[in-house]
C-alpha cells in the first residue's frame, strides 16, 4: 500500500531536534569496512532505509552485517566477493563506493552502475580515471563496472571537478597501494573528513585532511575499528530552514554548527537570529523571511542537498530569489511540485527565479528525490489547508523519525496508507 503524508500548514515550529549519523558518510564507512578482515563497528547511524540497503550489498560481497538500531556491526570475511548483486546496488547511488575498497583489497571488482535518486546524472569517469591512475584497469560491460589491477601504486591524480564519489573510491584504493597517492582538487566535505578520521583508525596514513590536497601513503594492511558517524548536517540545516520559513524557534543538536556555517549566515541575511553552540545551534525568525539569493557549489559552498529548501525558503520570503544550481542539473524538477503549491517561479537551464508570495495553497505533490520530498513538507507547513505528499519513501531514506521529530515541533502531520487519486 502506497503512504504520503498529509500535512496541515500553519504550525509555528518550536523546541529541540536530535540529529543522528549522516547518511551520506554512514553509507561510505560501511564500504570502507571492506579494507580490513574482521568486525567494524559503527555507531551514531541513522535508521533510514538506505543503511538496510546498503548492508545487503555487503552481504553479497560476503559480509556479514547486523543493524540495531543506531549500531551497524560488520564482519568482514578474509576474502570477500568482488562481485556486488545488482538488486542490491540497483537501489542505491551510494552503493558505487565499494569499487575502491574491492579493488585495493581483491585486485578485483563487478559494480553493477547505480540507481537512486532521480537528481541528474552522476557519470563515473573521474572514479575510473583515478583507478587507472593507480594501475587498474575499467571499463562499463554489460551495465557493470569491471576493475581489476595486479597491483596499485601511488599516482599523482587530479580531480577535473571535487567529486565526493571520485575522492572516496580513490581514497580506499589508495590506502592499500603501492607507494604515495596525491589527490588533488579533492572534495573537502565534512563526510570526506569522516571517512578519513576512520580509515587512520583503521591504520591508513593520511596527510592533508579537510583540504583539497590529500597525499596517501599505502599501507600493506588495515585493521577493523569502532567510529561513531558525524552528525548529519543536511539534516541539521533542514530544521534551521523549517524553523524561518515557519517564523519559529528550534535548536538543533547532534550537528557541528560550522558545518553549516553557510546556511546559517544566510539564514541570517534572510533576517533569522541564530545562536551557536557546542554541536548545537538555534535558530529564531519572528518576522516573514527576507529574499536571498543561493549558489550551489561543492562544500564549502552551499550545498546542493539544501537547494530545495532555499527554494521552499524562497517561495514565502518578501521579494525576487535567484537560485543558481552547479551540480546535478535535473533537481529542478522540483520546482514544478512547488508551482503547484502555488509557488511562483520560473527555471531556466542551471537558474531559478522565485518571487515570494504570502502563503503557498495546499495540492498534492510528488516527491522525486530525499532532499525535494523534505522541501516539499516544509513548504506544505506554509500553506493553507492539507497538502498530501507522495513517494514518501524517498524522505524515509534520508531523515529518520521524519514525521514524529516534526510532530515534536509541533507541526500537524501524520503518515497515512492509501493509493493516490492522479
Amino acid at each position: 500500500m502506497a503512504e504520503h503524508f498529509a500535512v496541515n500548514g500553519g504550525a509555528r515550529l518550536a523546541g529541540a531536534v536530535d540529529v543522528v549519523g549522516a547518511k551520506n558518510s554512514v553509507l561510505k564507512l560501511m564500504a570502507a569496512a571492506l579494507l580490513a578482515e574482521g568486525t567494524t563497528t559503527l555507531r551514531n547511524c541513522p535508521e533510514i532505509l538506505d543503511v538496510p540497503l546498503m548492508a545487503d550489498v555487503l552481504r553479497s560481497l560476503g559480509c556479514t552485517v547486523t543493524v540495531k538500531g543506531d549500531t551497524v556491526t560488520i564482519d568482514v570475511p578474509a576474502e570477500p566477493g568482488a562481485q556486488a548483486d545488482y538488486r542490491s546496488v540497483s537501489k542505491l547511488r551510494a552503493s558505487v563506493c565499494v569499487l575502491g575498497p574491492l579493488v585495493a583489497r581483491c585486485r578485483r571488482a563487478i559494480v553493477p552502475l547505480p540507481g537512486g535518486d532521480a537528481i541528474g546524472s552522476r557519470p563515473l569517469d573521474m572514479h575510473q580515471a583515478g583507478l587507472r591512475k593507480l594501475g587498474a584497469t575499467t571499463e562499463i560491460e554489460h551495465g557493470r563496472v569491471v576493475a581489476q589491477a595486479d597491483e596499485l601504486r601511488g599516482a599523482q591524480i587530479w580531480l577535473d571537478f571535487p567529486s565526493v564519489g571520485a575522492t572516496e573510491n580513490i581514497l580506499m584504493a589508495a590506502v592499500l597501494a603501492d607507494g604515495t597517492t596525491v589527490i588533488d582538487n579533492a572534495a573537502r566535505e565534512p563526510e570526506i573528513v569522516d571517512l578519513c578520521t576512520m580509515l587512520q583508525q583503521m591504520g591508513a596514513k593520511i596527510d592533508g585532511v579537510g583540504t583539497s590536497t590529500l597525499s596517501v601513503l599505502g599501507v600493506t594492511g588495515l585493521q577493523p575499528a569502532e567510529h561513531r558517524v558525524i552528525g548529519d548536517r543536511i539534516v541539521g540545516a533542514t530544521w534551521a530552514f523549517a524553523a524561518a520559513m515557519t517564523r519559529g524557534e528550534v535548536t538543533v543538536r547532534g550537528v557541528d554548527p560550522h558545518h553549516i556555517d553557510l546556511v546559517l549566515d544566510k539564514l541570517r541575511t534572510a533576517g533569522a537570529d541564530t545562536v551557536v553552540g557546542n554541536e548545537e545551534f538555534t535558530v529564531r525568525m519572528d518576522q516573514r523571511p527576507t529574499a536571498v539569493d543561493f549558489v550551489t557549489l561543492p562544500f564549502p559552498g552551499f550545498a546542493t542537498d539544501l537547494q530545495p529548501m532555499a527554494i521552499a525558503l524562497s517561495a514565502v520570503a518578501e521579494g525576487t530569489s535567484m537560485i543558481t544550481e552547479n551540480v546535478f542539473e535535473a533537481r529542478f524538477r522540483f520546482v514544478d511540485e512547488m508551482v503547484r503549491l502555488g509557488a511562483d517561479a520560473r527555471t531556466d537551464g542551471h537558474h531559478a527565479v522565485v518571487r515570494g508570495v504570502d502563503r503557498l495553497s495546499s495540492a498534492p505533490v510528488w516527491a522525486s528525490d530525499i532532499r525535494a520530498g523534505a522541501g516539499l513538507v516544509l513548504a506544505a507547513l506554509c500553506a493553507d489547508g492539507q497538502t498530501e505528499v507522495w513517494d514518501v519513501e524517498h524522505i524515509d531514506r534520508g531523515y529518520p523519525r521524519f514525521v514524529e521529530n516534526l510532530r515534536g515541533l509541533g507541526a500537524d502531520i501524520q503518515r497515512v496508507e492509501g493509493e493516490p487519486n492522479r
